[in-house]
């Protein structure tokens, strides 16, 4: 079967440590939903067509980690854990995959860590396995290509350590999230002068949740910072 890519273009238990792992994934930013009937029509689309061409061919690397991302963001409009679950484990499974075929993928490694960040939220027991996966995911991603995403190893690795609760309870780590916050703001500050010049280039509703999801990162990453 052809693998033609196509126009294609790119979110209540109750226990202590479920409000760690809420705070760990929404507060601080790996998660940047908002009750916005645009954007989670959008994430629903992308993750339809994403879907439908990962199934039709299950071998093909960028249709794997295109699955893995959209699987990411329409996580985000969950109506509740279950179906976040059911959509994060279905990205999950996707990256393996990847993984297994190609150890190298940054991509694969990248989507894998954000999906298991959306399976933790619906977790009380097992979350922290879930978060030290993270963590060796996102550490993957950055040995591979620390620029991924924007710097996303690095800024997700700092937002994690941020929030997480310290050792012995998590992974937590006040030191090390300053270093790859920094590392992170380095390389954003690059980014952000060509900014002006891709805000004109990419524009319309395809983009309004991507721009949105950006204004909030680079907001937040430069509050930890400066913490």
């Amino acid at each position: 079967m052809s693998c033609d890519k196509g126009d294609w273009k790119p979110r209540a238990r109750p226990g202590r440590w479920r409000l760690s792992i809420l705070g760990l994934f929404a507060a601080v930013g790996l998660c940047f939903c908002e009750d916005n009937p645009a954007f989670a029509k959008r994430a629903e689309q992308n993750y339809q067509e994403a879907r439908k061409k990962f199934q039709n061919c299950t071998n093909d690397a960028e249709a794997a980690w295109q699955f893995g991302r959209a699987c990411f963001d329409w996580a985000d409009f969950a109506k509740d854990d279950d179906q976040r679950e059911l959509i994060a484990n279905e990205g999950i499974a996707a990256c393996r995959q990847l993984i297994a075929r190609d150890p190298k993928s940054v991509a694969g490694h990248y989507y894998l860590a954000m999906d298991l960040g959306q399976l933790a939220q619906t977790k009380t027991l097992g979350a922290l396995r879930i978060v030290q996966e993270m963590e060796r995911e996102f550490k993957s991603a950055r040995d591979l290509d620390a620029k991924f995403d924007n710097a996303g190893p690095d800024r997700n690795l700092g937002l994690l350590y941020f929030q997480a609760p310290g050792w012995p309870a998590s992974i937590g780590s006040r030191s090390k999230a300053r270093q790859h916050l920094e590392r992170s703001v380095d390389e954003l500050k690059i980014v952000e002068e060509l900014l002006p010049k891709a805000r004109k280039d990419f524009t319309g509703e395809a983009w309004a949740q991507s721009w949105a999801d950006w204004d909030k990162r680079w907001k937040k990453i430069r509050e930890k910072v400066k913490k």
